[in-house]
C-alpha cells in the first residue's frame, strides 16, 4: 500500500485524514523535546533498559521513565521483557527513518550543506 519512492509517497498523502494529520503532529511534538530526542537517538542502534537510557542522557530514572511513557503512548517506542528488565526499542523502520531524516536535515542546516533529493 505504501509507495517507496518520494513522489508516489507525496501523492499518496495529499489526501491525509484528520486522524493521520493529528497523529503526525503528535509524533513531531514528541520530537520537539530535547530529552525525548536524545532517548530516541540512544535507541537507534540497540534496545536499552531505563537505567542505560538514564545514563545515556544523564538524567534520573524517574524522569526518563516519564519521557519513555510519553514516547510509548505516541507509538514511537515499544517495550519487551528480558527477564526482570523492560527493554525499550524504536517502533519500526518508519520511526527510525523519521528520526534519521530529521537529524540529517538539522545537520545540513547547521553545516550549510547543499540540498539534495
Amino acid at each position: 500500500m505504501y509507495a517507496h519512492d518520494e513522489a508516489a509517497s507525496a501523492e499518496h498523502w495529499r489526501d491525509a485524514t484528520d486522524d493521520q494529520i493529528h497523529t503526525t503532529a503528535e509524533f513531531f511534538s514528541m520530537l520537539a523535546d530535547p530529552t525525548r530526542l536524545r532517548l530516541l537517538i540512544a535507541l537507534l542502534d540497540a534496545d536499552r533498559d531505563v537505567t542505560t537510557l538514564a545514563a545515556a542522557v544523564a538524567m534520573a530514572r524517574p524522569t526518563v521513565s516519564q519521557h519513555l511513557a510519553k514516547l510509548r503512548l505516541a507509538g514511537l517506542v515499544a517495550t519487551r521483557r528480558d527477564g526482570r528488565h523492560a527493554l525499550y526499542r524504536l517502533r519500526g523502520g518508519h520511526v527510525r527513518a523519521l528520526l534519521t531524516h530529521a537529524l540529517a536535515q538539522a545537520d545540513h542546516g547547521l553545516r550549510q550543506l547543499p540540498e539534495h533529493d
